[in-house]
């Protein structure tokens, strides 16, 4: 028996019309881990109630249009059902259809104006739309829209839609760095098809690395791991702290294949909300519609199978060559975090922004060691 990651789109078969119950990925994987602990303060959770309809929405500045009246959800423990109520109109089923198939994610509404509002999801959702296929937006009250891919990033699994509707309720960035295990949690989104649905739990590790993908297209994440139950067409949707802040976009789930079992089993892996939100936000706003990631300029030995990620190659002009970290070191650790291969390593890499300095431990090929400040590069990311 063993783990393997799939990702949480729900699938359907268009040659039969009938439904798959397993997510569209498969033989992706985890491996080591860091977890992190960071005291986080507890705020109360204001939410604002719509006059006419009693409709609930999370309010983003502790503030009211006059149409809304600004209520207190408390600071207490975890309120679940205050924060379903609040957050639930910000989340949204997302379904697909192609000449491939169809298929069912989920998405959070991150930006609206009085025309539009952009959505943010996971590319494994929609990149069967990206040459031909419809997208349609269903929000909690039933109602369905069409959407357009406005860009797609493969290596960290996001995209952004837009959908020609605004003023809609816009859902309320956390901090994913301030996160610590235990912390509880909310996960909202449409597993199975099963639009809004609400699960909770608590953060079970930080830092976690993941990949997902075919060999060739591996989006690698430094995952946020939750006992938060998630499932097929999860993806896309918000996992959420105690006072309904996104905190992460739910993405994969692990799962006992030589048990045959497809669902959750309490391990859920999430795109933290500070990496996902740069991100939508560099698709948005860049007229190409694209993203940029980090670079540490190096190309690692993929023959190498001792601990730690060996440098073939270095990239001239690039961070490390810059730094003076010479070809055949081996890299033990960033900025505190130990790699225990290359894809932790790229995985690590990939959790900073472009220009980011960060403090990489090398073994040098003399066999001794030491640190090197490194300005990591940019490049398109797609």
């Amino acid at each position: 028996m063993y783990l393997s990651l799939r990702s949480l789109k729900r699938s359907f078969a268009r040659s039969t019309g009938m439904k798959i119950g397993v997510g569209f990925l498969l033989g992706a994987f985890v491996v080591g881990g860091v977890a992190t602990a960071v005291t986080s303060t507890t705020v109360a959770v204001k939410a604002c109630v719509d006059n006419r309809t009693q409709a609930m929405y999370l309010s983003t500045d502790g503030t009211c249009s006059k149409r809304r009246t600004l209520v207190d959800l408390g600071t207490g423990g975890m309120n679940v059902k205050a924060i379903a109520a609040a957050v639930t109109p910000s989340v949204v089923s997302v379904n697909v259809t192609s000449a491939s198939g169809s298929g069912t994610g989920s998405g959070s509404i991150i930006r609206t104006s009085a025309s539009s509002s952009y959505i943010l999801t996971n590319n494994h959702v929609v990149e069967s739309a990206a040459t031909s296929g419809t997208i349609t937006v269903e929000f909690n009250n039933g109602d369905t829209i069409g959407a357009t891919i406005v860009g797609r990033d493969t290596t960290y699994d996001l995209a952004v839609i837009q959908i020609m509707k605004g003023n809609l309720p816009v859902i309320s960035f956390g901090d994913s760095s301030t996160l610590s295990i235990g912390d509880p949690v909310v996960a909202i989104g449409s597993p199975l098809g099963l639009a809004s649905t609400v699960t909770s739990g608590i953060i079970s590790a930080l830092n976690r690395p993941v990949t997902t993908g075919s060999v060739g297209a591996e989006s690698y994440i430094d995952a946020i791991q939750t006992d938060a139950a998630i499932n097929p067409g999860n993806s896309g949707g918000a996992l959420l702290d105690g006072q309904g802040r996104i905190i992460g976009v739910n993405s994969a789930i692990a799962t006992l294949t030589s048990g045959g079992q497809s669902g959750s089993i309490g391990l859920g892996f999430s795109i933290p909300i500070n990496q996902a939100k740069r991100i939508a936000n560099e698709i948005i706003d860049t007229p190409t519609h694209t993203a940029t990631r980090p670079v540490l300029g190096v190309f690692f030995d993929p023959s190498y199978t001792g601990s730690g990620a060996k440098i073939a190659k270095l990239v001239p002009s690039e961070g490390a060559s810059n730094a003076g970290i010479p070809i055949g070191s081996i890299i033990r650790s960033i900025d505190g975090f130990k790699v225990a291969d290359q894809v932790s390593a790229i995985v690590r890499i990939r959790s900073y922004a472009p220009g980011a300095i960060v403090s990489v431990v090398v073994d040098l090929p003399t066999g001794t060691s030491k640190t090197f400040k490194v300005t990591l590069g940019s490049t398109s990311s797609q």
